[in-house]
């Protein structure tokens, strides 16, 4: 007995030890918790009673303040310790339920880091004195720590954003197809072909092909696959959207290498390299497409009888000679032509504008240059623009033909200079090379061709991205840009104010402006249109009417009459906007809002700013409230930063919509991202070494608007185009950052609207997540839509590539891309079989890894092939 008695003893004291090792322990992990509550409150009390000074939410200084005392107790080893953070726990989870609703993307910041710290308290509250039993801690942390998981799944369900508000009718009761005439093959396209940028001179970017359904678009595999060799290192970004006419595809790399394929194989016909040079590349070393052309029979046997004309200055050997004032003797390139006398070649061929402000045209066959154009096959745009540094004008959008005119307009480097080159716009005899007009938005009533020394209006608005034109009314739609110097409108002359920033219809028989309609008055936010517009016929109470649908920037589509400009599908109305910022007499009291269609989403507040942490929500709450904003056009200020939402890439850009005119719908997508912009005084900026690009000693390749001088006026412009967090990468509002939308086209209603774009590759610190998440990311390139019911697509910043039903809305098919996808991809048939093609070369500004793939997808051969 007494033997027991004493195992008795030893056991109750070896328990006694064991336990009072147990809390030893536990007392040093509660005060590394202690600890790390207590930091934690103290950075959100600190950033939270700054943000309240502002007039922000109180709740980062109360819980930060409430934080900072629990953590005290918990390294005392109080259980009142606990007891406080389970206060904030709650508080927090109320505050974030009221800010947040149903809207469970603004419910990570707001609880993430509050959840994982409420497990490690619940963790160590057994170690504190007087605290709970340990199964009941841990019990407690398990709680927690499911209601993490049911939150963070909440926040992550697939399609969460995602609006649908119909179905889409197999076909409209009505076909919205259009007659631009039919010169050209790029008029009336055969339906095995992609003959324009658009894929029509209509730019519908809608293939009959409908070999490929939703049906078996799963079993689509990469049939071939072509590497240009055209690397950057920087800059990169080709954009481009191959042509295919006949058994040949036809292409342009970034420094507008021409290349023609075999459409069934990918096999190179031919490549011919204009030697353009890397100091030539603008912001983007883009070359979004090439256009084809075909002579027709009465003009051919006329250039064969005439020797090649001479219109305008020449490169030579890519280089430019003096100020590109008068015409060089030299040629462009050291491959072989033929005499322009005799040349029974260049019945079809391939324009290309190249990077340093040449017209290129090769024969469709072979690739050698056609004499009989300019000066052995090439034209200078450059003269009479003076003084023209490399990189300042580039011709990156594929030209266009309407009645046998070739008409091209070109970048000028943005944020530079107040007086850069014109932007003026050109009109060429398609074949010769003859300048026939030229058209300046500065002097918009004249269209003579200037000569001698005399020069076009420097730093006039321009036309940077794709026209389309009408063949049947001889009208050329052009979506003008801005005056030079984006975000200063003080020395802009009444021309500018009027035609800047506008589609403008011109004549091309006399180079002069039938119509115009601007899209934003004396425009200070870079809100240039930058779509291709699209030509249909529009139903109105009086029939059909010919039509031209406009996406802009800010998000508004306008459909217009576009032989009259007229405003059809309800018009538009004038809006007051807020007035003031730092040139207040300049800005408008109205700007322009479609109403028949919008891409745009509600205003921004406070509550939208996101992270990955509270600390990363906390600051940009912070810079939202230290900036100015009052919606939509808020004036630049000088005084403190201001929001521009949507920003300058915003809404829709350069990819355009895509339209199919036999269901009646618009497929659209399109960015929402805000942008955060500082007016910097010239005296700052040049202590920081913002000069014009020509003067730095080494290009720094930064995003555009980020640190641009735009010399000659009072003011700089720092562009924080994607207003992250600084630390991690993120962007400051939360997702989504890019949607995609269907909408009927006669009404102008939505019938569909979703994220575009996972988080597969886009994650803090620039890691790539691999996470499958709908996020909605930003997206550059545009889609294409087939009759066999599907819209393909990159664009986005996951490197995919992906089939989405029309009539539903959902992902069908996708596939990851080497390299990222911004560019528009083009459908064709070849040998009976559907292909469809992207050109994945990534792009600096999207942040995707850069690259040289063509690459075709097509059902295995058997399968409908």
């Amino acid at each position: 007995m007494r033997s027991i008695g004493l195992n008795i003893f030893h056991s109750r004291e070896s328990s006694v030890a064991t336990t009072t090792s147990s809390r030893g322990a536990g007392s040093v992990f509660a005060r590394l918790v202690g600890i790390i509550v207590a930091l934690v409150g103290l950075a959100l009390g600190a950033g939270g009673a700054y943000l309240a000074t502002l007039g922000g939410s109180w709740y980062y200084l109360v819980a930060g303040v409430l934080m900072l005392i629990a953590g005290i107790q918990l390294f005392r080893g109080r259980v009142s310790g606990a007891a406080i953070y389970g206060v904030v726990f709650v508080g927090t989870f109320l505050w974030a339920a009221w800010e947040s609703g149903l809207n469970y993307w603004r419910w990570i910041p707001r609880l993430d880091v509050v959840l994982i710290l409420a497990i490690l308290v619940a963790l160590v509250t057994p170690a504190l004195k007087n605290g709970p039993s340990r199964k009941a801690g841990f019990s407690l942390a398990g709680v927690l720590f499911l209601g993490l998981v049911v939150a963070g799944a909440l926040a992550f369900v697939p399609g969460r954003g995602y609006q649908h508000l119909e179905d889409i009718p197999a076909v409209a009761d009505e076909s919205f197809s259009t007659d631009v005439g039919n010169a050209q093959p790029a008029d009336t396209p055969a339906d095995a072909d992609w003959a324009a940028y658009g894929r029509d001179s209509a730019a519908t970017r809608f293939s009959p092909a409908d070999q490929i359904t939703p049906d078996n678009v799963g079993d689509l595999e990469v049939a071939w696959q072509y590497r240009t060799g055209d690397m950057l290192d920087h800059r990169w970004g080709a954009e481009t959207t191959p042509l295919k006419v006949g058994d040949d595809v036809f292409l342009c790399t970034s420094r507008n290498i021409l290349i023609s394929l075999n459409a069934a194989t990918g096999e190179e016909n031919w490549r011919y390299d204009p030697q353009v040079s890397e100091d030539a590349i603008p912001y983007t070393a883009a070359c979004r497409g090439v256009t084809y052309y075909e002579v027709p029979d009465d003009r051919s046997s006329a250039a064969n009888d005439q020797p090649a004309a001479q219109g305008e200055s020449t490169a030579v050997n890519g280089e430019q000679s003096g100020d590109n004032d008068q015409p060089s003797d030299g040629t462009a390139s050291s491959q072989p032509a033929v005499a322009a006398n005799d040349d029974p070649s260049c019945q079809a061929r391939i324009i290309s504008g190249t990077l340093d402000g040449r017209l290129i045209e090769v024969d469709a066959a072979t690739g050698e240059p056609c004499a009989d154009f300019g000066d052995n096959g090439q034209v200078d745009i450059k003269r009479n623009m003076g003084e023209t540094p490399d990189g300042y004008v580039s011709i990156n959008s594929a030209p266009v033909v309407v009645r046998n005119v070739l008409v091209t307009g070109h970048q000028v480097l943005d944020g530079q200079r107040r007086y850069p080159p014109s932007g003026v716009i050109k009109g060429y005899d398609v074949v010769t090379g003859e300048l026939l007009w030229a058209w300046d938005a500065g002097r918009p009533d004249q269209s003579e061709p200037l000569t001698g020394d005399e020069t076009y209006v420097r730093g006039s608005p321009n036309m940077w991205t794709t026209a389309a034109g009408d063949s049947k009314l001889g009208l050329v739609y052009l979506p003008m840009a801005n005056s030079a110097a984006d975000y200063w409108s003080s020395s802009r002359t009444p021309e500018e104010n009027e035609w800047a920033s506008s589609m403008v219809a011109l004549d091309v028989e006399t180079g002069l402006p039938k119509w115009h309609f601007q899209t934003a008055h004396k425009d200070v936010w870079d809100y240039d249109p930058g779509s291709q517009p699209t030509l249909i016929d529009f139903p109105t109470g009086n029939g059909k009417v010919p039509a031209l649908v406009m996406p802009t920037k800010q998000g508004d589509i306008y459909v217009f009459n576009r032989e009259t400009g007229e405003l059809l599908g309800g018009g538009a109305e004038e809006r007051p906007v807020p007035q003031g910022g730092a040139e207040p007499e300049q800005r408008s009291e109205t700007q322009p809002f479609s109403l028949y269609a919008t891409l745009r989403q509600p205003d921004i507040d406070e509550k939208d700013m996101w992270g990955m942490t509270p600390f990363d929500q906390l600051f940009c709450r912070i810079q939202y409230r230290q900036a100015s904003w009052e919606g939509m056009y808020t004036p630049p200020t000088a005084e403190q930063p201001w929001i521009q939402y949507t920003g300058y890439n915003g809404g829709s850009d350069w990819g355009s919509v895509a339209i199919d005119p036999h269901r009646g719908v618009i497929i659209a997508n399109y960015n929402d991202m805000p942008n955060y912009n500082e007016l910097v005084p010239r005296d700052v900026a040049n202590k920081l070494g913002w000069v014009p690009r020509e003067e730095l000693k080494e290009d720094s390749g930064g995003a555009e608007g980020a640190g641009d001088p735009q010399a000659n006026t009072p003011y700089a412009i720092n562009v924080n185009a994607g207003w992250r967090v600084p630390y991690t990468g993120m962007l400051c509002k939360q997702p989504p950052y890019g949607h995609i939308r269907a909408i009927d086209l006669a009404s102008g209603d939505t019938l569909w609207d979703r994220p575009l774009g996972t988080a597969r590759a886009n994650g803090p610190w620039g890691i790539r997540s691999g996470l499958p998440i709908d996020i909605g990311t930003p997206n550059n390139g545009g889609s294409v839509i087939t009759a066999g019911g599907l819209i393909f697509i990159a664009a986005a910043t996951d490197d995919l590539i992906r089939a989405i039903d029309i009539e539903s809305g959902e992902t069908v098919w996708q596939a990851p891309l080497p390299a990222g996808g911004q560019a528009n991809p083009l459908v064709y048939e070849a040998n009976g079989r559907q292909y469809v093609v992207i050109v994945a070369t990534g792009h600096h500004f999207m942040e995707t890894p850069s690259g040289d793939y063509v690459i075709a997808y097509a059902l295995p051969k058997g399968d409908g092939s």
